[in-house]
């Protein structure tokens, strides 16, 4: 059998060129955990996520000690960690850590251990320092969050407010699970008032009234997916999640009432997360009652894409989210990336023609759908639609709420299969009647796009097609005149039918 030599070494392809990869480790009072970025940039992407539930903050705002134990599991999981960013030869590596190293009477002898375990420096966050670097991570994971941010650990709770790129004031609490678990005697009913004492003068919440609360950490990140598995819900993906604020009241009420173990798909949690869900659920739905939150919004981007994101220049701080990582997806999976593009501006003459009222939000969701449409051309022709709708519906990127991220999969899945395609019935229930439209619309203008053009740019910017007071009219310069068929005609026909008027192809 005639094998291949193996070469010394292959290059990844795969990976963006965004310079080498950067690590934060995180000592968080419940867990510690590694997180490697395939680069700085604005749509951060890990490449590697590791943690160990070390549960440092047990029984520390009784003892004021962190457990031996905990200490053990911790300085374990940093030496781990210390040979994992050898082997992917990652020299930027941040280590912080947070509440319970902060709190504890042996946090600075447990510090001095874990710099020599971690072989790095270990940045102690304080309590505001801590609030503003979740705010932060919210910002690089939302388009204008308008808000509050609510980071809750194992040993605190971070608050602040969120506009746009503007942070107010951030406070930090003893409201972490651990901690509550700890003060309340394990008794959630007492938790009750301890909550609701902590947060009688928080100021930050004052601002929250008929806005959205932006939930991190690991213990609410649970509650939302039992809540998603209970609903049946269609995405696995947590961030961007939203509850309207009484369905997350009642929700919390039911975990703070029952045994975790009579809860539906409780499977999807952790043994060692699962006691702290009734305290999680005691400080969520206190804060609904004193704040009177629109909404209840996951983020799963925190402290560590908080520190990320504060390295990045003014330039790319002001990035859109969304548009940046579809534009990596457009370069790593494209045929030809500059198509992408040349979607977007054909697209936008096209929908000036149609004079048809597009919010602003609707505008880069459509921009993003055209960078996005091509990343599924590896796939069998049959499966193109499935391929780009499972991609997007499970991509890592922020930036989209999930009706957005429906909107995605959607047009480019009309875009493969076309716009009378029975395209995922649950993924459609996420969309209203008008982003429905909007992503008929657009995924067959997008097939005339690409029969036109072979998904190679050049081609479109010389080919207009514009509504004129009864038609849709596609201009194609005489040097390509061959292209016009009819299966072209029948893809104009099929877009001309969505928006009501007649199709014509005019050459020259």
């Amino acid at each position: 059998m005639n094998i291949a030599k193996p070469l010394a070494k292959l290059d990844a392809p795969g990976r963006l060129a965004i310079g080498k990869p950067v690590a934060i480790v995180d000592i968080g009072s419940n867990s510690v955990r590694l997180v490697a970025y395939e680069g700085l940039s604005r749509s951060v992407t890990p490449i590697f996520n590791d943690k160990l539930l070390a549960g440092l903050g047990r029984g520390v705002a009784t003892t004021g000690m962190l457990p031996r134990d905990g200490v053990e599991k911790a300085l374990g999981a940093l030496r781990r960690f210390r040979t994992l960013c050898k082997i992917m030869e990652i020299g930027d590596v941040h280590v912080i850590a947070t509440a319970a190293a902060r709190d504890a009477a042996n946090g600075k002898e447990f510090l001095a251990a874990a710099r020599e375990a971690i072989g790095a420096p270990i940045e102690l966050l304080s309590g505001k320092r801590e609030a503003e670097l979740s705010a932060l991570g919210v910002v690089s994971g939302f388009y204008k969050p308008d808000g509050v941010s609510g980071d809750m650990g194992g040993g605190s709770l971070e608050l602040n407010e969120v506009s746009g790129f503007k942070l107010g004031r951030g406070v930090t609490l003893p409201l972490g699970g651990l901690a509550l678990s700890d003060v309340s005697g394990k008794s959630p009913k007492k938790a009750v008032k301890i909550v609701r004492d902590a947060l009688a003068d928080c100021k930050p919440l004052e601002a929250l009234k008929g806005r959205s609360f932006y939930a991190i950490g690991g213990t609410w990140r649970a509650l939302a997916r039992l809540h998603m598995r209970q609903r049946n819900y269609p995405l696995d993906v947590m961030h961007g999640y939203a509850i309207p604020a009484r369905d997350a009241a009642d929700f919390a009420a039911l975990v703070e009432r029952v045994s975790t173990d009579a809860l539906i798909a409780i499977e999807s949690v952790s043994s060692a997360r699962r006691p702290l869900l009734a305290y999680g659920a005691v400080v969520l739905d206190e804060i609904i009652r004193r704040a009177r939150p629109r909404d209840i919004v996951v983020s799963a981007l925190g402290v560590r894409e908080g520190l990320l994101f504060e390295r990045l220049d003014a330039a790319q701080r002001r990035l859109d989210p969304l548009i940046a990582a579809a534009r990596d997806l457009n370069v790593l999976r494209s045929r030809a990336p500059m198509h992408g593009e040349e979607l977007c501006l054909w697209t936008d003459d096209f929908m000036r023609s149609t004079h048809f009222d597009e919010t602003e939000e609707e505008h880069r969701l459509r921009h993003a759908a055209c960078l996005l449409a091509d990343i599924g051309w590896r796939a069998h022709p049959d499966y193109r639609g499935e391929e780009s709708l499972n991609i997007i519906a499970n991509a890592a990127f922020a930036g989209a709420n999930h009706a957005g991220r429906a909107y995605l999969a959607l047009a480019t899945s009309y875009r493969h299969l076309g716009p009378d395609a029975d395209v995922n019935p649950q993924i459609r229930t996420l969309a209203s009647a008008r982003v429905l439209d909007r992503a008929h619309i657009l995924g067959a203008a997008m097939r005339v796009g690409y029969l036109l053009s072979a998904a190679m740019p050049g081609v479109l910017p010389r080919s207009p097609m514009k509504c004129t007071k009864n038609k849709l009219l596609l201009r194609v310069p005489r040097d390509l005149a061959d292209l016009v068929n009819d299966r072209l005609q029948g893809r104009m026909k099929q877009m001309a039918r969505l928006i009501g008027r007649e199709p014509e192809i005019r050459v020259g």
